[in-house]
């Protein structure tokens, strides 16, 4: 018999989340679970409330209410040493990929290994755990470059060696082909298919592409005024005639 979701422990929850700004109500009670192992896509549209969510989610915003669910901590009960801990846990893939431009792909890589020393290999040096890192995403001969000598991918892919670098369990992608161009963008989701298939990570895709939920998607949940509109497969949800829905799968 297939195991069926409902048979798994999320290891990522999101329950009745709510987060204003003034008057501008952005999540009105959104729900979200994460299984481990999935590739979880959550779309929505512009000023939606994607950034909102996952800002929140990963304790960089306090939401107005609502709990967050992660390997059974509630992050919004965790002091700020216990969610450092916590975060160490989770790779974040950020939309600009955020790279240090003062320094190289080395020193980019090594940063959260000199700042998490309990979480590297004692069995490995750190240059080796740098090398495996940038080899996974194809990237080895990168390594004494500076960010500025870098195109689009190759710092995506930097990026990603770096949120995989202390083999988090969960992997956060804000936007993962947004600024890239087609060809691009396509190897950008191999690597994301290549890096769950590799790791059995449990990922979080947060995008408003529609070809890269497509490709990479187990999952997806539509962010619609607020709260998890729609929860189903691409295929599922594609074939929904909701206007609602329909929307985001028009050419």
């Amino acid at each position: 018999m297939k195991e069926t979701n409902e048979n798994k422990q999320p290891v990522l929850e999101i329950k009745s989340l709510f987060k204003s700004f003034g008057d501008n109500h952005v999540l009105n009670g959104f729900n979200l679970k994460l299984y481990k192992g999935e590739n979880l896509v959550v779309m929505g549209k512009s000023g939606s409330g994607k950034s909102v969510m996952i800002k929140c989610l990963v304790g960089l915003m306090a939401a107005d209410s609502g709990t967050i669910k992660i390997q059974d901590f509630d992050i919004t009960s965790l002091g700020q040493k216990e969610l450092d801990v916590l975060r160490t846990e989770i790779g974040f893939l950020f939309q600009g990929s955020a790279l240090y431009d003062s320094m190289t792909v080395r020193e980019n890589l090594n940063f959260p290994l000199r700042r998490h020393k309990n979480k590297v290999d004692g069995n490995k040096n750190t240059e080796e755990l740098v090398l495996e890192a940038l080899d996974n995403v194809g990237l080895a001969s990168a390594i004494d470059l500076m960010p500025a000598e870098l195109s689009g991918g190759m710092k995506r892919r930097v990026a990603l060696a770096r949120a995989l670098i202390l083999k988090p369990k969960i992997i956060l992608y804000d936007e993962p082909t947004t600024g890239l161009d087609p060809i691009t963008a396509k190897e950008i989701i191999q690597l994301m298919r290549d890096v769950q298939k590799k790791y059995n990570t449990s990922s979080l895709i947060i995008t408003h592409d529609v070809d890269c939920a497509r490709v990479i998607s187990n999952r997806m949940i539509l962010l619609v005024d607020g709260i998890d509109y729609a929860h189903g497969t691409f295929e599922e949800l594609s074939k929904s005639e909701d206007p609602k829905i329909k929307a985001f799968f028009k050419n």
